[in-house]
This record gives structure tokens, sequence and C-alpha cells, in this order.
């Protein structure tokens, strides 16, 4: 989990040392350079960014400075440098007014850009479902990996890396759906297979009635032609509790489920990042500071 606000003051600086300015970078080295001569990734796998996070970031880049350097390697230009990893960093910095920030340089060809960038954000969680199967599926298209290989690359399981490629041959309404975040990655494995108009109806029913993960399985079982355990179904949400999980959802900015019934009931939410946690932390019991 990322580190919360710890205080370290002045002792932040014997543990990050001080970076000079130079007017050329070298592999390997750590340096200060303008923002506008560092292009963005063409292979960057994320396609979307949180604005209310990047304003988080941004503040704490004013208060702290970007304690992780950005990646790049040399672009075709003279002082030209291509992002490999920091795209959020880049972009929060910008919003934050700065004119350099620190990078550190390395060799990377157009497969590599890719793969760099693919890793760093799988290891943060930063990537959705949706832009991590397009992200294999061109490391296998365009440049001949198997699943095996790509599982290699991104130290994942090469089953891990088939579920999210499955993840691309579902409709559209349903991708859609996933990248709104109003379903989850399970949902969609669960009615994978399906035809349009049963992934469809399916997730209906999911909005409306609020089906978790199992419960979507058992109604996918049923398109099948499997028995279903009705007993096993949720009845309906009610509107009124419906309208509670969407203020939650507006306010928490993610997903969120609500189960209630006669006793009491339970109340999911979902992140899909450490920094995604320690913000939903802020929003419901207050930032230490």
């Amino acid at each position: 989990m990322s580190a919360r606000k710890s205080g370290l003051g002045k002792g932040l600086d014997a543990l990050i040392p001080s970076i000079p300015e130079e007017s050329a970078l070298e592999i390997g080295d750590v340096n200060q350079v303008a923002i506008g001569s560092i292009v963005p990734n063409p292979e960057q796998p994320r396609t979307t960014f949180n604005p209310e996070e990047l304003g988080e970031l941004a503040a704490s880049i004013l208060e702290h400075g970007i304690i992780q350097p950005l990646v790049v390697t040399k672009g075709s230009q003279p002082e030209e440098y291509i992002l490999i990893a920091g795209e959020r960093r880049l972009q929060a910095s910008k919003k934050a007014g700065l004119k350099k920030v620190p990078v550190i340089i390395r060799d990377a060809n157009n497969r590599e850009l890719l793969e760099l960038a693919l890793i760093e954000n799988v290891q943060r969680a930063d990537l959705s479902p949706l832009e991590s199967a397009e992200a294999y599926q061109r490391l296998q298209k365009e440049y001949q990996l198997t699943q095996e290989e790509v599982a290699q690359r991104v130290g994942k399981s090469r089953v891990a890396i088939t579920n999210t490629l499955r993840l691309l041959d579902l409709s559209a309404a349903v991708k859609q759906a996933i990248a709104d975040r109003k379903i989850s990655e399970g949902h969609g494995r669960a009615v994978h297979g399906l035809s349009a108009q049963a992934q469809q109806a399916i997730l209906e029913a999911i909005l409306r009635e609020g089906l978790n993960v199992r419960q979507t399985e058992e109604r996918a079982r049923g398109y099948k032609g499997e028995k279903v355990k009705a007993k096993k179904l949720r009845p309906p949400v009610t509107p009124e509790i419906l309208a509670i999980q969407e203020r939650l959802r507006e306010e928490l900015q993610t997903e969120v489920r609500v189960s209630h019934g006669a006793k009491g009931g339970t109340i999911t939410v979902r992140y899909y990042s450490d920094e995604e946690l320690n913000t939903l932390i802020d929003k419901m019991i207050g930032s230490e500071d």
C-alpha cells in the first residue's frame, strides 16, 4: 500500500539525494529536464486519468516535490525525451505549474516502450481491466508474443492474461459498463461467451438488482441452459436503496454496492489501487493532517 504522509521533513533530503541540473543526459543519468522537452509515450496503454486524483497528486508535488523520477528514453530530436513511465506524475507536474521534472534515462525500442509502461501500470494497479487487455493484445499481435511470453514480461500468470484478454470479446455495452466502473471485471467474465442480447439482459439485471459476481454467474448459467438455484438469487433492490447506492457512488467516485435486509446489511466499496484506497479513507474518515 502506498505510504501515507509521515512528516519526514528535513530527513527526506538525507534519503533522496538532490538531483544536479545538467544540459545533457546519458543512459542511466538522473537529472532535471524541461517538461516541454518530454513527449508522451506513443505506446502508453493507459488512456484515462481521474481528474480529482491528478489534482491531489499535483498538490502533493507542490508540497513535497517529485519523489520518484520519471523514466524516459532519448527521442529523435536533440533535447527531446520520450516518456516511458510516469504519465500521471508528468500530468500532475504540469497542473502544478512545474517547469522541470526529475527523470532517469533508459535505452528502449518501441516494444520496450510498451512493455515498460505496461509493467509500471500493472505493478501500480493503475490500468483498468480493458486497458490491460488491449495492451496484452498489442504485445501479442504487433510483437508476435505468446500469452505465456506476455505473462512472463508483466509478471502475471498465463491464466490471468487469458482471462483479461477475454474481456475484449464482450459486447460494447458490457465493455463500456466496465470502463465506467458500473460493473467489475468479474461481472464481465461471468457473461463471456453469451450472445450480445443475453449479455445486455444480464447487464440490465446487474444494474437494476445489484447482482454480485456469483449471482451474475448463476444468471448466466440460466442463459446457457444450466440449472440455476433460484434460492440464491437476491430479491430486487428497492428504489430507495438504489438511490442511496447512487449517492454513495457519486460521493466516493467508485463502484459501491448496498445490500439491505430486514436485519441490516452491508456496503461494499471497490477500489482499484493503493492510491484510490488512501483517497477513499481520507473521504470517509478524514486526512491525518
